[in-house]
């Protein structure tokens, strides 16, 4: 047998925050040595921390990562233990994303990223250049690390660590996902161990794939994966998740938290390598391929890993697959982002407008979770979250919180700001949540500052805008919608920049957004409203999944009011409520919340035009409308999303958790001014209805089209696109 003990890690890093990251890797080893390991992996660029985007044009963060791992090596750190430490490095003029390979106060190897991540929420290309050769070539180590290494240069590229007994490599991140990953050429050249260096983010229903992906990097070739993360905010909008493991030939035998609040986790597993060479040797056309591989360049170490058969050793045993519901997700991911942002900010809690609906009761739920971690956290003897907790609470005499709505009442302000369109059904809801979260809460009225407004009009034009249903037009009525919604803006700042003076305490608050990923696709929010904050933790999540989270979070989370809240119909109650008229969101928006969903992902996720989506749903919904019916919804859709898409310059930095968000700084990168009637996109669509007849439904037989998804004619089936349109899972 050849024993071999690995450790990765969960890091918990701030972007530019050099000395915490350095004191986090540190911990990491620390405890990897104290287990006896002897590889211990850390995340992709861990020393800068991964969000750090344009600074990394900056040669002082170039320099400073340097001067972090010259403090690494210059201390007993890497003694009997291969460290591979991420890190931004210059060679040249160029800059790439490395590991920094270290054993015994030297650097072994350093190995560039060779295929970036560019799309979706990442631009690796914008700071790095791809390293493209398929060699070794010499580095010379800058002067100040040489000198005090007693090291001139090291190997520099792309290749492997060979080892006395096995053979080590490195492969980053996105190129495990690549078309031809270089762990399938690694493998035929005999290395055993890879160590893939991640910053992955978090994204609902995705980390299954993630899984997937380690296990048939060793399925059917033998070997142990190694995978490291970083875990919380870094200071963005993304909340990175965890999940270190360790996979041996398929099998998934070490995994650390997807969720957590703990700045260090460690993730060790004890593994028999001579389980990999034995399965190599079963495999005939493993054999075969590596007997005429494309040779990959190596580095000698005159060192050993592994240890010999020893029964006081426990071998790692397969794990079952055990993943947190999407309900579950909603609940932790943002709990633990809205942590980080709180305990980084400088703030002294949240102030969220609590309307007593669906959305802000998410976010105030949600906020109630973190306080359960938090105190969660302490009663296991978490010093640092104990420690953070103290200092925002403003705990004194040797108090910290014991319990969460004890806690919450230190840092979460919410406030009904009703007006006379407002219901006593609302106002009630959002007081009993209150009460239960444990907010402190304020019921206020906000109808003499609307009146105020109201009359500075009147007297500046001699005009007073009436309602719809008192007779005014549609531009008096959303004029005097967006009065109310937009004085509400106005009053959350205020209340959470004053508040805590009331109240004896020092610092500000935090103004929580609570607009979901729907609403902004469609526009259905005012500019400069409530869903303008400081941050927003469900700007990326659908309704569909906001209401299966309420009614999970009122067991789960011990909110039962929210099971009412889930019930009740949308409404923003803007407008009067009359006898015969009572405001609905959908009746608003023209379409309904699934509906949206279903755009999203076309326009999104399978990049759909206006005419490439019409098409898709002429299949998957030919047996419930007519083609004309179709055109009409789609048409109705991409009016109100580019007139509204102006609004997503403006949205409030939100955790991102959805793939077809609309958010417009980094992921979604559209105009926002439009032609909204479309001339040409929907002529398209109208010829394309007169072509098929469009006023009959095109299926017939609803029940074998909407469940088969294909039917053996050809005919009548919705295809791949039409079959995942609606599907959550979609995208990744």
């Amino acid at each position: 047998m050849r024993l071999l003990k690995v450790a990765t890690c969960n890091l918990n890093q701030w972007a530019m925050d050099f000395e915490w990251n350095l004191n986090n890797i540190k911990d990491s080893i620390l405890q990897a040595k104290q287990a006896n390991a002897v590889i211990r992996l850390g995340p992709e660029l861990e020393l800068t921390g991964y969000g750090c985007e344009d600074h990394f044009l900056e040669l002082d963060t170039i320099n400073h990562s340097w001067e972090c791992l010259k403090d690494l090596l210059l201390g007993d750190w890497t003694d009997g233990i291969l460290c591979s430490i991420g890190m931004p490095v210059i060679k040249g003029s160029e800059r790439y994303n490395c590991q920094v390979l270290c054993l015994d106060r030297k650097i072994i190897m350093i190995r560039p990223k060779m295929w970036l991540a560019n799309d979706g929420n990442y631009r690796e290309l914008r700071w790095f250049t791809a390293w493209k050769s398929k060699d070794l070539v010499d580095f010379l180590l800058p002067v100040e690390i040489s000198e005090a290494l007693q090291q001139k240069s090291v190997p520099f590229g792309y290749g492997f660590l060979q080892f006395l007994d096995t053979a080590v490599a490195v492969e980053v991140c996105e190129e495990l996902f690549t078309p031809i990953p270089p762990h399938a050429e690694l493998a035929l050249n005999g290395v055993e161990v890879f160590m893939n260096a991640s910053g992955s983010h978090h994204q609902l229903r995705k980390l299954d794939i993630r899984i997937r992906a380690f296990i048939g990097a060793t399925h059917t070739r033998g070997g142990v994966y190694m995978y490291s993360n970083l875990q919380g905010c870094d200071g963005s909008r993304l909340y990175y998740d965890g999940c270190s493991s360790v996979v041996l030939n398929g099998e998934v035998v070490a995994k650390g938290s997807q969720f957590s609040l703990k700045d260090v986790e460690v993730v060790l597993a004890q593994v028999d390598l001579d389980a990999v060479a034995s399965l190599r040797g079963s495999i005939s056309s493993f054999q075969e391929q590596a007997s005429c591989k494309t040779r990959v360049p190596s580095v000698a170490v005159p060192h050993s890993l592994c240890q010999p058969f020893n029964l006081k050793v426990t071998l790692s045993s397969p794990l079952k697959d055990i993943y947190h519901s999407p309900e579950e997700e909603i609940a932790f991911g943002p709990g633990c982002w809205l942590w980080d942002y709180l305990r980084r900010s400088g703030a002294s809690g949240f102030l969220l407008p609590l309307s007593g609906g669906a959305d802000s009761s998410s976010v105030a739920a949600m906020v109630g979770c973190m306080c359960q971690l938090v105190v969660k956290d302490i009663a296991s003897g978490d010093e640092q979250v104990k420690a953070d907790a103290i200092r925002i609470g403003k705990y004194t005499n040797g108090e910290y919180p014991t319990d969460s709505k004890e806690f919450a009442k230190r840092v979460f302000y919410t406030v009904y700001m009703g007006t006379e369109n407002s219901s006593e059904a609302t106002r009630k809801r959002a007081r009993m949540l209150a009460d239960e979260v444990g907010s402190w809460h304020l019921d206020v009225s906000i109808d003499t500052v609307v009146s105020s407004l109201l009359s500075l009009f009147q007297t500046l034009t001699g005009k007073r805008p009436l309602y719809k249903v008192d007779g005014g037009s549609n531009i008096e009525n959303l004029g005097l919608q967006n009065i109310q919604a937009r004085v509400r803006m106005v009053l959350a700042f205020m209340l959470a920049s004053l508040l805590p003076w009331v109240h004896s305490k020092s610092g500000f608050y935090l103004v929580l957004g609570s607009s979901n990923v729907d609403e902004a696709l469609r526009g259905y929010l005012t500019k400069y409203d409530c869903s303008s904050a400081d941050i927003n933790p469900i700007g990326s999540i659908s309704k569909m999944d906001l209401r299966t989270f309420l009614k999970w979070a009122a067991i789960n989370l011990g909110y039962p009011s929210l099971a009412e809240i889930e019930a009740a119909p949308p409404t923003a109650e803007l407008e009067p409520i009359r006898s015969n008229y009572s405001q609905l969101d959908e009746v608003d928006m023209g379409m309904t919340y699934e509906e949206l969903s279903v755009y999203g992902r076309l326009r999104k996720i399978f990049r759909s035009g206006p005419v490439s989506m019409f098409k898709n749903l002429c299949f998957a919904w030919g047996s419930r409308l007519t083609p004309a019916e179709i055109a009409e919804k789609v048409k109705y859709f991409f009016k109100y999303y580019s007139i509204n898409r102006h609004k997503m310059t403006v949205l409030t930095p939100s955790y991102h958790a959805e793939s077809y968000s609309p958010e417009d700084n980094r992921f979604d990168h559209r105009q926002f001014l439009y032609n909204s009637r479309w001339p040409f996109q929907f002529r398209k669509i109208d010829e394309l209805v007169k072509e098929v007849n469009g006023d009959k439904l095109a299926f017939e037989e609803s029940s074998n089209h909407e469940n088969s998804g294909a039917s053996s004619s050809g005919l009548g089936g919705m295809g791949v696109v039409g079959a995942q349109m609606a599907d959550p899972k979609a995208g990744h």
